[in-house]
């Protein structure tokens, strides 16, 4: 039967979120070996539910084990699978499946881009390494920050308004390998990608299962942008920051978690989203609690430090306070509630033959995010990672300028995909594997075309 923790003596409480067991006697809240069965029906399956949406799981909410021995700690898939080895190789051998799954889907997507790109006579390692965004992060990386563009109509591109963790590691890698910036960037999206692979397995088996967990990384990496994935781009790198802060928050690491934030903020301006999860979940905590451990505290401290740190130096760099949102207005970049993203959607619909097309498709683009926004919600997924994909969704629909990246924006976006996944793993095989395959062609195609189109994706 179900009992707040320690509350009746010897009774041995287990948490499946943490993989561990208190330890000392009943009176000093350890507890005995032997527990009582509950059905699957029973109030104390039902509140499992209700704390993590899925049976059998709990976020800092104990549930009893329908055992008549000592309850052994569940196999965790993740990186941090046990306080002793936080890299252990069951760990890895657990995600293999679905790493292998993803190199796959990736393999598939970048071959289909390489004869395209031969076809038309067009170099695509050019374009995964050095165009757009990449070129600008290789010119940090070699000669840090300080360059401006400026523009035939007279605006300026200062740098500053890329962060400064991804050029950071390709002037590394750069110095001790025999490769330059550019090439150092696909290298770092390249590993970036797996580890971020790698988190949403994680993620989708602590709360669903390992077939979940499978599919929602296959899933991540057929996304119609997915080729952003496999870009000298920071979106794989912040991804796998973002995806395994959260898998700490939900596995009660808290200080894990904001290590992680504090470098995801050093990553893309988005990493706000990731110190909202950590912040919001903490203060609903605190709600229910009233209290919070060390480790919590802790965790919140680091978690805004690399974002705010940022910002912070550019302020200071620029003589302003508002030196990062000033750097953004001139980039054309900022943030309206998503007025200027709905006169661009009104301009189509509005506009000549096939514009209304266009302007249609957008608008089911929009729904389908929004719409994915609210099955997370009635699926009941924890609040870190409803936060988490609330706040990109937002910050990605509500900016006003580049309209084109807003696809790319949404790929950090993980969590929207988890229903679907779940839906998936619960088909035929045959049926998974089917949704997965023409999805795949899908993203090959669009990835090809994206990149040999004329704007920046």
């Amino acid at each position: 039967m179900y009992a707040p923790p320690c509350a009746t003596r010897g009774t041995l409480w287990f948490s499946p979120a943490t993989g561990r067991r208190p330890t000392g006697s009943a009176e000093n809240g350890g507890c005995s070996d032997r527990v009582r069965e509950e059905a699957p029906g029973s109030s104390a399956a039902g509140h499992a539910e209700r704390a993590t949406g899925r049976s059998g799981r709990s976020h800092g909410c104990p549930i009893i084990k329908s055992v008549t021995k000592t309850t052994a700690p569940p196999r965790v898939g993740g990186l941090f699978a046990g306080r002793s080895a936080p890299l252990h190789s069951s760990a890895l051998r657990r995600a293999a499946p679905a790493l292998l799954a993803y190199a796959g889907v990736r393999a598939v997507v970048l071959l289909t881009l390489f004869v395209w790109s031969a076809a038309a006579d067009r170099d695509a390692y050019q374009l995964l390494s050095a165009r757009w965004d990449s070129l600008w992060y290789a010119r940090i990386a070699a000669d840090g920050y300080g360059h401006t563009t400026r523009l035939a109509d007279g605006t300026t591109h200062p740098d500053l308004a890329f962060f400064p963790l991804l050029p950071w590691l390709e002037r590394l890698l750069s110095a001790v390998g025999p490769w330059d910036a550019a090439a150092a960037g696909v290298l770092v999206s390249a590993l970036a990608s797996l580890a971020a692979a790698w988190g949403l397995f994680a993620i989708g088996e602590h709360l669903h299962g390992r077939r979940a967990g499978v599919l929602l990384a296959v899933l991540w990496a057929a996304m119609p942008v997915g080729i952003v994935q496999s870009m000298a781009y920071s979106e794989s790198l912040f991804t796998a920051l973002a995806a395994w802060s959260l898998y700490a928050v939900l596995t009660e690491r808290w200080v894990w978690a904001g290590s992680l934030a504090a470098l995801a903020g050093l990553t893309r301006p988005v990493g706000a989203a990731v110190v909202a999860a950590l912040w919001i979940t903490a203060a609903a905590r605190l709600y229910r609690a009233r209290r919070l451990s060390p480790r919590v505290v802790a965790g919140l401290a680091l978690a805004p430090l690399g974002w705010f740190g940022y910002v912070v130096w550019v302020a200071m760099r620029r003589g302003s306070w508002t030196g990062y949102l000033d750097v953004q207005a001139e980039w054309g970049n900022g943030f309206d509630g998503g007025l200027a993203f709905a006169g661009f959607i009104g301009g189509y619909l509005t506009g000549p033959w096939p514009g209304p097309l266009a302007g249609v498709a957008l608008l089911l683009g929009v729904a389908l995010v929004v719409g994915g926004l609210v099955l997370c919600v009635r699926a009941r997924q924890p609040l870190p990672l409803l936060v988490y994909a609330g706040t990109v969704v937002l910050l990605a629909l509500c900016a006003k300028g580049y309209f084109g990246s807003k696809p790319r924006l949404l790929l950090p976006a993980f969590p929207l995909l988890l229903p679907p996944a779940v839906a998936l793993a619960g088909a035929r095989t045959r049926t998974a594997v089917a949704v997965t395959a023409g999805l795949t062609v899908v993203a090959a195609g669009y990835g090809a075309v994206w990149l040999l189109g004329s704007g920046p994706p």
